[in-house]
């Protein structure tokens, strides 16, 4: 929820809907900065132009859901290419 409209300045905080799939993707998130090159990848470069840690992490969390989301529409299961 973003606290920028009118005169109220401040950071925006996650919040309202969906918190148990928040909670439920949030570790697998963390795990896959840590492991996954591809995920790790997209959290270096986020936190690298200047954002947060924890946003970072949300940005990773986002692109699990949306892999997920287009593997479950496809009916395809996951596979790693090596690189």
């Amino acid at each position: 929820m973003s606290k920028q409209s009118g005169k109220q300045q401040g950071k925006e905080h996650i919040q309202g809907r969906h918190a148990s799939v928040r909670h439920a993707v949030y570790l697998p998130a963390v795990v896959a900065t840590r492991f996954n090159p591809d995920m790790k990848a997209k959290y270096e470069q986020s936190v690298s132009t200047r954002k947060c840690k924890k946003r970072a992490i949300t940005a990773v969390m986002r692109k699990l859901i949306v892999m997920a989301n287009a593997l479950l529409r496809d009916g395809r299961k996951w596979k790693e290419y090596p690189a």
